[in-house]
């Protein structure tokens, strides 16, 4: 029998066609036999999710409707059914995988790479077939052969797939529990909005709300300082003297003590120089890529993943959902063998430091499932790199670029330190002059990337007991409040919210698993929330909504607003992912949570106040019952019981409180889509000629869009 292998999608079971000869059928491609393969093989896929957790009311009836009575929505036993727009592809799975006695797990190398892969087979009712595991961090066609010709078993892959169902599941559990009891609760207070609820996006919301209420508490005070501008004989150089004070006179009278006039001269009493060193930054996890790519280009995290994403499935960069910073040997040998192409790539040549492999970078044991971002052994033609949108590019070089430091030089400065003595006052001056860019070399971007060494300036040559004019000042200074999270900071604030925790216990447990979420998940959380309007995001800076200021009020004091609970439950699924734990007994603690916010949340809420203000507003922004006849577009193609609604950013289906997640962009590709086209979308399957869209090169072009699988596809 010929053996099937399951993709996750269209475009990954593409990637491991393209290291065999195939042939084309509908919803699946034939490898022709092969050295792996010698009687040939199938490949299909899934789009995403084709399996998914039933509704409630397909447990119940009495959970179809909203109400505190029929609440806690706890099924005896956990469902699946098949997605309602992706039967016929599931159909042509189940038939490959029920005649075949071998099926290769295709699906992303990570735990809901497992999930999905299993909750398909598992649902095709096949039994007793011989399951194994492609494991590659590469699309290229050596290391796709080689991951094939070196197939692993399942017994890892069904460790990581009973940790993601168990965390599915107490994700659908929180969510529908929570997100009930709380909007139903809200709505009896006269706020009619759906507020969601997440084991993670709370959480992360109420970190957003905590800086917030920081910043509006914040009260400036100013602060005084004595500041001098010393002339030497080779040059300027500023200096401070150790006093700081929130009254001007005690300030006055420093300089009085010390009888010191804006022009009292000083003299130089120690000038002390230190070489320093810097060595080249660490490898590229995604989490690192994303606050860089975001600081830099005011990307989001989310476009970051799916740029990445695409660069993976064109074979330019290894995985990048992986939260490593280090390689293997095997990695480093291609790397080291490439140097001078991936210097020309970037159009930057150096001589390499060293062929050698440091720890820094080259550990073994620190790579567990997935090592770091590091362009493939695939060097791109001048004109593969010309076809890339210039997030492609930048992210791609961006990955080059830190693969190359490895092999520079360290940046070599000299730091000195300058005592400036004006009557017995000392001033203190810091200053670096650079000896050598090394690595820095390769980043040379905007004179804003070298804000940084402006808090070092260069000083002028200085020696000691020299004589110096001066021109001494008090300077008025204000106390600043925190800033304001960007999106880039909000995925470092998710892996290190560990810091904002007091207990110490909770503290390591969160230093332990990272914070919240996990490396792939984090940026699909901001996004969540994004689309739950519990967050603005304007010029990448993030902050909390009116709504969001509701549901924080709603669950302060409540474990659902502390990282420490999502801490706890991750630590346990680890468990279930090493062998340690099972799904059993972190379902029912799962369950013994959602009863105590049954009980505990009513009387909670009745004794808070919520901002009276707040409420209005977000009800205002609700619309009204008649409104929703107006802004009714078309029957919803995917649950096929809602309204798809117009609304402020989007098109959602109106039945999304039950769980539909059809939604339309209100602007695709630059270009306003208007009702009726998303009519016709959701009614035709496909829009007439729509003019005016504009692609990631910034080239204007005409298409129609088609809607496959729920997803909007262009068709020139």
């Amino acid at each position: 029998m010929k053996p099937v292998i399951l993709a996750e999608k269209p475009s990954q079971a593409k990637a491991y066609a393209d290291a065999f000869s195939v042939r084309r059928h509908e919803g699946y491609l034939e490898l022709l036999p092969s050295p792996i393969f010698s009687e040939g093989a199938y490949i299909t896929w899934g789009i995403g999710h084709l399996v998914e957790l039933k509704e409630p009311k397909e447990y119940d009836p009495k959970w179809a409707k909203w109400s505190l009575a029929s609440l806690p929505i706890l099924p005896e036993r956990y469902e699946f059914q098949v997605a309602k727009d992706k039967t016929k592809q599931f159909a042509i799975v189940k038939k490959l995988i029920k005649a075949t006695d071998t099926v290769i797990n295709a699906c992303d190398v990570d735990r809901e790479g497992s999930n999905i892969f299993y909750s398909i087979y598992y649902q095709t009712g096949a039994k007793n077939q011989t399951i194994k595991r492609l494991w590659i961090n590469s699309l290229e066609v050596d290391e796709v052969r080689k991951g094939f010709a070196n197939l692993q078993d399942n017994r890892k892959d069904l460790l990581m797939y009973e940790e993601a169902k168990a965390r599915q599941i107490s994700d659908w559990l929180v969510g529908m529990n929570g997100s009930r009891l709380y909007s139903l609760l809200l709505q009896a207070r006269g706020i009619r909005d759906v507020f969601s609820i997440g084991r993670v996006q709370s959480p992360t919301v109420y970190l957003i709300y905590q800086r917030q209420i920081e910043i509006e508490a914040f009260v400036s005070e100013p602060f005084y300082e004595i500041e001098a501008t010393f002339t030497a004989a080779n040059g300027t150089y500023k200096g401070k003297a150790k006093a700081k004070d929130s009254k001007r006179e005690i300030i006055r009278d420093l300089l009085a003590k010390h009888n010191i006039h804006p022009k009292s001269p000083g003299v130089v009493t120690s000038v002390e120089t230190v070489d320093k060193r810097t060595p080249p930054p660490q490898l590229h996890a995604l989490s690192t890529l994303q606050a860089t790519a975001n600081r830099l280009w005011k990307i989001s995290p989310a476009n970051v993943l799916k740029t990445m994403q695409g660069l993976y499935e064109k074979k330019l960069v290894t995985y990048p959902r992986t939260d490593s910073r280090y390689i293997t040997p095997s990695e480093f040998t291609y790397l080291a063998g490439q140097v001078t192409e991936y210097q020309q790539l970037i159009g930057h040549t150096f001589p390499v430091a060293s062929l050698a492999p440091k720890k820094r970078y080259v550990d073994s044991s620190k790579v567990q499932e997935h090592y770091a971002i590091i362009p493939t052994k695939k060097i791109p033609s001048q004109g593969v790199l010309a076809g890339l949108s210039t997030i492609e590019r930048n992210l791609y070089e961006e990955v080059v670029r830190t693969t190359l430091a490895m092999f520079h030089t360290d940046y070599l400065y000299t730091e000195t330190k300058v005592t400036t003595e004006v009557n017995k006052l000392p001033f203190f001056t810091i200053g670096k002059t650079e000896r050598d860019k090394g690595w820095k070399a390769l980043f040379i971007r905007s004179a804003k990337e070298n804000d940084k060494d402006k808090d070092e300036p260069t000083l002028p040559p200085l020696v000691m007991h020299e004589p110096v004019e001066s021109d001494i000042g008090i300077k008025e200074g204000k106390t600043m409040p925190p800033k304001p999270y960007t999106e880039g900071q909000l995925i470092a604030m998710m892996k290190t919210c560990g810091k904002l925790v007091e207990d110490k216990k909770e503290t390591d447990i969160l230093k332990e698993i990272e914070g919240l979420g996990t490396e792939a998940t984090r940026s699909g959380i901001i996004e969540t929330i994004k689309r739950h309007a519990y967050i603005d995001v304007t010029k990448n800076i993030v902050s909390i909504t009116d709504k969001g200021r509701i549901l924080c009020q709603a669950i302060e004091g409540n474990l659902l607003a502390s990282p420490s609970m999502t801490a706890k439950w991750e630590a346990y699924l680890r468990k279930i992912g090493n062998g340690e734990g099972t799904q059993e007994r972190f379902l029912g603690s799962i369950a013994k949570f959602i009863n105590s916010l049954l009980e505990e949340v009513p009387g909670q809420l009745n004794a808070k106040p919520i901002d009276a203000k707040l409420a209005a507003n977000v009800v205002n922004k609700m619309p009204q019952r008649t409104s929703y006849q107006q802004v009714e577009v078309a029957p919803c193609p995917a649950c096929k019981e809602g309204m798809i609604i117009a609304r402020k950013e989007f098109y959602g289906c109106s039945a999304y409180a039950s769980g539909c997640k059809q939604t339309f962009p209100a602007v695709f590709l630059k270009k306003k889509l208007t009702p009726t086209q998303v009519k016709l979308l959701c009614t035709k399957g496909k829009t007439n000629v729509i003019k005016g869209f504009v692609s990631n090169s910034d080239k204007k072009f005409d298409a129609s869009l088609t809607l496959v699988n729920g997803k909007i596809n262009i068709e020139f």
